[in-house]
């Protein structure tokens, strides 16, 4: 069944298969606690200790990777439509 348009459905991957790399990539930097994106971190402004900090900034770098990696899966799941639309409008124009 067709939903969309074959450039449509094409853009589709091609965003997808983008957007797989770029998030997958992003949690692994957070997994390993990039310093290049803790401006990214909802921390508060300051700290009493350099413990409570290094416990919140733990703790915001793993929910972001799992964040990123959840958002993956999304894309993959927008991959496996836009692939399934793509084939569907190529089986189309064939026949």
């Amino acid at each position: 069944m067709k939903i969309c348009g074959p450039k449509l459905s094409l853009c589709g991957l091609i965003i997808s298969v983008w957007g797989i790399i770029q998030l997958a990539l992003m949690g692994v930097f957070y997994y390993m606690h990039s310093v290049a994106l803790i401006e990214d971190l909802p921390l508060q402004e300051h700290y009493e200790t350099a413990a409570q900090f290094y416990s919140d900034a733990d703790k915001a770098y793993s929910q972001n990777a799992f964040n990123c990696w959840i958002a993956a899966l999304i894309y993959v799941a927008t991959l496996v439509v836009s692939g399934q639309q793509f084939y569907a409008n190529s089986r189309s124009s064939v026949n």
